[in-house]
């Protein structure tokens, strides 16, 4: 049985200790936070994957109605291996004002706050609800919530504004860059050097296809950014990878180029996605089939995160702008899951404490500080939703 309560601090250390790297399981962790939400009287709604070794989570406190607010936090982290570490980044270790361990900032530390102020919650008279939604594979392809999106007006009451507690400083953010990331596998026939029309080098193609996407990238650069909101202000297309071939003197048999497009909200992923397959036959015809049926050329988008589009005036924008006492939005440089439930018709920001600066390096810490703002932040949320 979990205990009555648990400080934030406390809270965090248990969560941090949870090992949740993204290619690993986050059900112990889900099984802590479902046995604590039950011991506080909330029921939870448990989303498994496929595989059945992650969950989402997703529990209302307060009235069952339309109108309720929802906090959002995923519960899966970056590896930390190849990492020097000054301590067990598994085990919170507090020291000159600041907690230390793998998520502290991204995004446990908001976690831990929202699943500490559960009693708190529970206590306060609402009138419209909280929903808590805790994801996974947030890192990765953000889809570890879509699930738990789905359930709002199916299972559960719609609620009218999200806050996705990622590390903004507590700044309320409504804009962000989606990304899309695909893998590239360039297929030739291998024949020697000598002999190039015996079949078909996919190095070269794919240094040819990689040229074209160069100059697509030019052209994102140039269509710029019309809501001169992002910095860079444009999209970006960057190729990070690129492997092939076996020997100078043998044509490739096979290549593969990794890269990735950061677009801008409003820019249409399925018109470019189209473009690049277009730009992909012209290469094949070019140099894979010139002198033969020697090769092909295939896309597998991988992850397809959208942006999150600016809404001036939404319901999310002004609760979360009044309840952390700011006067404007910012625009943050990184992806979230915001943009799904912005795509389910639902007013999302973000909001969270922390610096994502901190994120995804050795000895990520949260301030106790920030902890302690994080904390007023949500106690007077409750206060506006009981009004």
């Amino acid at each position: 049985m979990s205990p009555a309560s648990l400080s934030p601090l406390e809270m965090l250390e248990r969560l941090v200790g949870f090992d949740t790297e993204s290619q690993k399981s986050n059900l112990p962790l889900i099984d802590f936070a479902q046995d604590w939400l039950a011991a506080h009287g909330v029921d939870a709604i448990r989303l498994p994957n496929a595989a059945g070794d992650k969950a989402a989570l997703v529990a209302t406190i307060g009235p069952k109605v339309d109108g309720g607010i929802v906090l959002s936090g995923h519960t899966d982290v970056v590896p930390v291996a190849g990492q020097s570490w000054s301590s067990d980044p598994y085990r919170l270790h507090v020291a000159d004002g600041r907690a230390y361990g793998r998520g502290t900032t991204d995004m446990k530390g908001f976690d831990a706050l929202v699943l500490a102020l559960v009693p708190h919650f529970v206590a306060t008279d609402l009138v419209r609800p909280i929903h808590i939604v805790l994801s996974y594979d947030e890192e990765t392809t953000c889809l570890g919530v879509v699930d738990a999106i789905a359930a709002f007006g199916r299972d559960l009451p719609r609620p009218a504004a999200v806050i996705v507690g990622e590390p903004t400083g507590l700044e309320v953010a409504d804009a962000h860059k989606g990304v899309a990331m695909c893998e590239t596998r360039v297929g030739g026939t291998e024949a020697h050097s000598s002999r190039i029309t015996e079949g078909a080098s996919a190095v070269m193609a794919a240094g040819a296809l990689v040229a074209r996407l160069n100059a697509l990238g030019d052209r994102l650069i140039g269509d710029g950014d019309p809501t001169g909101r992002f910095d860079p202000p444009f999209s970006t297309l960057h190729v990070a990878t690129i492997a092939g071939g076996s020997a100078r003197n043998i044509l490739a048999r096979e290549c593969a180029i990794g890269w990735e497009i950061r677009y801008i909200p409003g820019v249409d992923m399925g018109v470019l996605q189209a473009e690049v397959e277009a730009l992909s036959r012209a290469v094949e015809a070019e140099r894979l089939t010139r002198y033969g049926p020697f090769g092909a050329i295939s896309n597998v988008w991988s992850v397809d995160v959208p942006g999150l589009a600016p809404e001036p005036g939404s319901e999310a924008e002004r609760l979360a702008l009044r309840v952390v006492r700011r006067n404007r939005p910012v625009t943050v440089s990184y992806g979230s899951e915001a943009g799904r439930f912005q795509g389910a018709g639902l007013p999302t920001v973000l909001c969270g404490p922390g610096d994502i600066a901190r994120a995804h390096k050795a000895d990520e810490y949260i301030t106790l500080d920030e902890l302690a703002d994080g904390e007023a932040f949500l106690r007077r949320l409750a206060a506006e939703l009981s009004r």
